[in-house]
């Protein structure tokens, strides 16, 4: 297979922007403005939800992007565009994140004095559950994931003009950002995950929620990546470089990450279970009942047990049009398994869904798209100037 270098060769389809960057924009404003409008105080939960959602999208392709790196192999170098054009919206992220830092005390008990003047654990948490500590907290978790991100695309640009030797310094400078990046990316999602969801319910707590949220972003990126990968391969220029060898790489991710899902879900459920503390149990024992208990089960079927049997077949695994269908529910499942781990709020036990639950993320969501489309245009689909992109796609024309 004869590999072009030039920029216009990988150069990404003329549809890939336009219209559908702006009905995308359109849609996350108008979606945004109707939950503001209808939601009254459930817009804050909705918001937050959708928050969550999109930035762990983004912050799921950064981390992929800096195993990639690490690692190598051709399942990255293919989707290595769409990662980095992921981790790019992290700065909008941060500026979405505005509305979250302005209304604090209709979503955390801990930000309304009155609620902590009455609560002597509260008040115990005080030191680091205060408003401007957490502000603080947020700020520097979006610099870091930012920094991170632009770097990594930055030099990834570098390295499509630079020479073989160019090339092979940027390839080693991103691989020692990777490493120490991934230490990083783990430490300050551990606390986001307590910061942003674990203290909805301030006196909850779980040793394993970082590492289950890092399981849960790889997974949401892993499949919005497959997704669009599928959709650009329908068009050249990639139609002529993916191939099922590609996708069968990918597929196989994909069911690694739902496995480790299912595991660490229940890992966290058989240790509170087994505890049976009355500070940790009730947390389970309100999602086992009612409306709760039925979204329960409806994440152990279709959240695990259908996608890991659909994808343990080797066809499905190379076949664009299915595995994108697999990859497309479990998004779908993946926001109603963060709506689960949210929960009922300040003392709430029934289901309850509002419109700001859909049309807040449906929002944030079009906003998301829109801007990583941007991104994806701007540059060619394909890292040419990677050392290994020729390995690749040899992989993809011989792989079995």
């Amino acid at each position: 297979m004869a590999i072009h270098t030039r920029t216009e060769t990988y150069a990404p389809p003329a549809g890939l922007g336009g219209m559908p960057l702006m009905s995308a924009a359109l849609v996350g404003v108008l979606a945004l403005g109707a939950a503001f409008f209808l939601g009254g105080d459930h817009f804050y939960k909705g918001y937050l939800l959708g928050i969550l959602f999109w930035v762990g999208a983004s912050l799921g392709c950064l981390a992929l992007l800096m195993v990639q790196h690490l690692s190598g192999g051709a399942w990255g170098v293919v989707t290595r565009r769409i990662y980095e054009a992921a981790a790019r919206t992290l700065p909008l992220m941060a500026l979405l994140f505005v509305p979250i830092a302005i209304s604090l005390p209709h979503l955390f008990e801990w930000a309304n004095p009155e609620a902590v003047a009455a609560d002597a654990i509260l008040q115990h948490k005080q030191g680091y559950l205060n408003v401007p500590f957490f502000l603080t907290r947020a700020v520097l978790y979006f610099v870091i994931w930012s920094g991170m991100a632009l770097l990594l695309s930055r030099w990834s640009a570098r390295q499509d003009a630079a020479d073989a030797a160019g090339q092979e310094a940027l390839s080693l400078r991103m691989q020692r950002l990777s490493g120490g990046g991934l230490v990083v990316y783990a430490l300050t999602v551990f606390f986001m995950s307590v910061d942003w969801v674990m203290s909805l319910d301030p006196h909850w707590f779980s040793t394993i929620y970082g590492m289950l949220f890092m399981v849960n972003q790889g997974l949401s990126a892993l499949a919005l990546a497959i997704a669009v990968l599928v959709l650009l391969a329908r068009t050249p220029p990639m139609s002529a470089v993916i191939a099922p060898a590609h996708l069968h790489d990918l597929g196989k991710l994909l069911l690694a990450f739902v496995m480790l899902w299912a595991y660490l879900t229940f890992s966290q459920f058989l240790i509170v279970w087994s505890a049976n503390l009355p500070e940790e149990i009730p947390w389970y024992l309100t999602r086992m009942q009612g409306g709760w208990g039925a979204v329960s089960i409806v994440l152990i079927v279709f959240h695990f047990i259908v996608p890991f049997l659909l994808l343990l077949n080797r066809d499905l695994k190379r076949h664009g049009r299915l595995l994108v269908v697999v990859a497309l529910w479990i998004v779908v499942m993946r926001f109603v398994d963060l709506f689960w781990l949210m929960g009922p709020l300040h003392g709430a036990r029934e289901l309850t869904v509002h419109a700001p639950d859909v049309l807040a993320p449906l929002g944030i969501g079009g906003l998301w798209v829109a801007m990583f489309l941007w991104q994806l245009k701007a540059r060619p689909l394909l890292p040419l100037g990677e050392p290994y992109l020729q390995g690749a796609l040899e992989h993809g024309k011989h792989g079995h």
